[in-house]
């Protein structure tokens, strides 16, 4: 009989309200079952899920949802990454307070999120703005404080002249802040600092443990790492040239085999030897103030073309008292790197090289490729960076650069200025203390005071949380903390007097570095239950983009050593699977007036040729390249449409199946509406053959024609079980497609009763199989189809089905076939075929008949279920 087509909009909503009624994803950490902790980053509360969540979240259900049928205990949450500028720019903006705008939002992102069916644990939900979660963050500084794990010192920093706040090196994006847009300059603020480095090496020789990273991820943390073996060199200054009574120049290089090409030094416009020389000579002052506009990420300083001024400094070759090298300031090099000095040798590195041929300097060629000609080898234009032969340098000569690095150390450290060692062997790290103090309102309150008298106060732990205050005023730019004046003053916890509270907030970075450890116990008075986080942790499967692939990680990880220190977790990992999903990708439009979202676009194809017009007046519009779905392009899918037209179980379904996870998924109209296809296609074939297999009782079948029916769901179940523990999604929805295709006809024949009982009971089974495995990405339909067949019991708390052996052993193998050793062909012969049968299956292959010429082997050794090899 016909039957309705299925109705999402009905069936979703009814089969979410049974989930929650029954508190069927709410963890119980006192469970006894084996537990598996799934997270996916938790979202900013922006106002509106987007594409990208989408997909995020349906593969963390699908892993949710597969491991509780598998009979573990899912710890399964859902927070909000709450803190930071958006909101403070909302509430200059829109005359809304940042708090109000901030927990709008997330009402709104939690309904969205709520109607993708998505099996998560709602009460344990936070926001790192909740003053409960603050507090404990509050908590846990003070912790670190106590540990030594926390210090304040001067630094240089980006300055956000519009958002009136330091920006972290990866906010400033070619020279300019992030957000606002406006040039970046360096300041010298005290700011406060966690002590990561003091775990670089640790940090580093973990990575080699975490095998359920992907390898390009634990490659960018060792490269962010950087450690590198050196040597720590000291040059001679020429008297007379120096503007200081400082006798030597200090730099680290990791390269000393390459001091015979050594043509200038650079030092950081915030080098003392720089700041004295400035002083009598304006215009290298004006440089050095042009150097602190500049930002000081890694990006700023590759692609800024390399500046230097001469600073009339000069200083001695430690190998050659006649040779001076001039010393220039330059911007592409730091104070906070190294020693805020470095030797250039052009022929080995392209930036010093650059510098060298703007300004005049001299390029000797001091390594060449093996076997090459050191009479003609030059250097010009491109660096040689690569391994080979020393040349150019008289007593390295011949050497490879690793011996030429001894050589060097060795002679070097022999060697004295001063009475000091010319230069000592060093390992240094690229990582530097995080700076965690932000000049913003909205934001965890740092909980220390500032005495005249005493100095810095830690507030007492009793006295937390350190509250934000509501009052504030956003009228002027700048941090509001600073101008409130009955929150600022307070007075002092140790003498009492006079001071002012800390008005730096933590950086949003802190908020996130230990949200999944507050998931385990988000009830507790201190920042964790230890046993609870101990049980928990590490993470079994974290799940986010690859842009959080250093720093949210790397301080994750820090954050998980330093809570280990103070007792608050005993592991030393936080996540113990990290997978990066690829982004959601969207074809761009564009018309006369500017950019158009899909929605404002119908798009013709006729014969392979697509055009694109607007909807509104039917004028045809450009089709531009395919990219990240984002505001400013407008190539943005609104998920509440498509859940509206087409059910959250098609938006899962087609976000799993159109690519491999880890790549880019293309959102396009066709593939939705397949998937919304397939999803019509399993109701209709089951929800017409559900009368005659509504009293069956499921059965496989191991003999007669319907053996062949058992045999694709049991074989199916299994490889979908292998795909879903590898986070293959793709690849089980195609198992999927291709179970359909098969239980389709058996389905029709049961709708129009034609099937006999064996028949029924093996297409019960199969589509009880069926349903289970698509349950974690469709588990509305898998209930609403459960149902009408007449399941028991809910698909969410149905176990995983067991396959059985004997349905899903091949009874043929193929064995691959050699001849004197070489591999010829294959044979496909029965499993339990005896070597007799083998020996003569092989004798009448073709290619073997060919080998033998009407001869007779000399042997033939067959290795039972493996291979063959015949003699000739």
């Amino acid at each position: 009989m016909a039957i309705e087509r299925y109705n999402p909009r009905d069936t979703e909503p009814r089969w979410r309200k049974v989930w929650d009624d029954k508190k069927l994803f709410e963890t119980d950490n006192d469970d006894p079952r084996p537990k598996y902790y799934v997270l996916e980053m938790f979202p900013y509360p922006s106002g509106r899920v987007h594409m990208g969540h989408v997909r995020n979240y349906a593969m963390g259900d699908v892993i949710a949802r597969y491991k509780r049928a598998r009979g573990f205990n899912v710890l399964h949450p859902m927070g909000w990454d709450a803190f930071g500028m958006p909101a403070e720019n909302a509430a200059m903006q829109n005359k809304v307070h940042p708090k109000d705008w901030t927990y709008h939002n997330i009402d709104a992102m939690r309904g969205q999120l709520k109607s993708m069916g998505l099996s998560l644990d709602w009460s344990r939900e936070f926001a790192t703005c909740d003053v409960d979660y603050y507090h404990r963050q509050q908590h846990l500084f003070l912790d670190f404080l106590d540990k030594d794990l926390v210090y304040r010192k001067q630094s240089k920093v980006n300055w956000d002249p519009v958002d009136q706040t330091v920006l972290a090196n990866e906010q400033v994006i070619d020279g300019c802040g992030w957000r606002s847009g406006a040039p970046v300059e360096q300041r010298e603020l005290t700011q406060w600092f966690f002590k990561i480095t003091d775990f670089s090496q640790e940090l580093l020789e973990a990575l080699d443990d975490l095998d359920q990273w992907p390898e390009k991820v634990r490659l960018m943390q060792k490269n962010w790492i950087g450690r590198s073996e050196g040597l720590h060199m000291r040059w001679q200054i020429v008297p007379e040239t120096s503007p200081s009574d400082n006798g030597s120049l200090e730099v680290y290089t990791t390269r000393p085999d390459t001091l015979f090409g050594a043509s200038f030094m650079a030092i950081a416009a915030d080098h003392p030897l720089a700041l004295k020389a400035a002083e009598k000579n304006p215009d290298l002052a004006a440089f050095c103030d042009a150097c602190r506009r500049m930002g000081t990420s890694v990006a700023t300083l590759e692609t800024a073309e390399k500046e230097g001024f001469d600073t009339g400094i000069k200083v001695r070759h430690p190998f050659d008292p006649d040779w001076l090298l001039p010393v220039y300031v330059a911007n592409f090099v730091l104070m906070d790197y190294g020693t805020g000095a470095i030797f250039g040798c052009p022929s080995g590195d392209q930036r010093d090289l650059d510098f060298a041929n703007k300004y005049g300097l001299p390029v000797t060629a001091v390594v060449m490729p093996e076997g090459g000609d050191a009479a003609s080898f030059q250097i010009t234009e491109e660096a040689y960076v690569d391994d080979g032969v020393m040349i150019n340098s008289q007593f390295l000569d011949g050497m490879t650069p690793k011996d030429a690095f001894d050589e060097v150390a060795r002679r070097l450290e022999a060697a004295d200025i001063d009475g000091q060692p010319q230069a000592r062997r060093e390992t240094n790290y690229r990582l530097r203390d995080w700076g965690i103090s932000r000049q913003r309102y909205w934001g965890c309150p740092i909980p220390v005071v500032h005495c005249n008298d005493c100095g810095v106060v830690p507030v007492a732990k009793a006295d937390l949380p350190v509250q934000l205050p509501d009052d504030i005023d956003f009228e002027k730019p700048g941090n509001p903390l600073d101008r409130h004046p009955t929150w600022r003053d307070v007075a002092c916890p140790k003498c009492g007097g006079e001071a002012r509270r800390e008005t730096d907030t933590m950086d949003t970075f802190v908020d996130s570095s230990w949200y999944f450890a507050r998931f385990t116990a988000p009830w507790q008075d201190t920042p964790t239950d230890p046993a609870a986080a101990d049980g928990w942790l590490p993470v079994d499967q974290y799940i986010g983009g690859i842009e959080h692939a250093i720093l949210h990680l790397l301080y994750s990880r820090f954050f998980t050593r330093a809570m280990r220190i103070a007792g608050h977790v005993d592991v030393k990992e936080p996540f113990k699977g990290l997978f990066t999903q690829g982004m959601v990708v969207h074809e761009t439009y564009k018309g006369s007036a500017g950019w158009l979202t899909p929605a404002e676009v119908r798009v013709d194809e006729h014969e392979g040729h697509r055009r694109a017009f607007r909807l509104d007046t039917g004028d045809e519009v450009e089709i531009g390249s395919i990219e990240k779905m984002s505001k400013s392009k407008k190539n943005v899918v609104d998920p509440d449409d498509i859940i509206a037209s087409y059910g959250a179980d098609t938006a899962r379904f087609f976000m799993l199946s159109d690519s491999p996870p880890e790549r880019d998924v293309i959102w396009t109209e066709s593939g939705v509406e397949g998937a919304h296809r397939f999803v019509q296609r399993v109701w209709r074939l089951l929800g017409e053959a559900a009368p005659a297999l509504l009293e069956i009782d499921a059965k496989p079948a191991k003999e007669g024609d319907a053996v062949a029916i058992s045999r694709a769901a049991h074989k199916t179940l299994k490889a979908v079980g292998e795909d879903l523990e590898k986070l293959a999604f793709n690849k089980a929805v195609a198992r999927m497609h291709e179970l359909v295709n098969t239980l389709s006809g058996p389905l029709s024949d049961a709708a129009a009763g034609k099937n006999d009982a064996a028949t029924l009971a093996a297409l019960k089974d199969a589509v009880s199989i069926l349903i289970s495995i698509m349950a974690p990405m469709t588990p509305h339909l898998s209930e609403e189809c459960n149902s009408v067949i007449g399941g028991s019991t809910l698909v969410a708390e149905t176990p995983w089905p067991e396959f059985d052996i004997d349905l899903v052993t091949e009874d043929t193998v193929s064995l691959p076939v050699q001849i004197n050793g070489k591999k010829r062909g294959e044979l496909t012969i029965a499993r339990d075929a005896d070597q007799l049968t083998v020996e003569q299956a092989v004798l009448m292959l073709p290619f073997v008949q060919a080998a033998l010429s009407g001869n007779t082997p000399r042997k033939i050794i067959v290795v039972p279920q493996r291979i063959v090899n015949v003699v000739v």
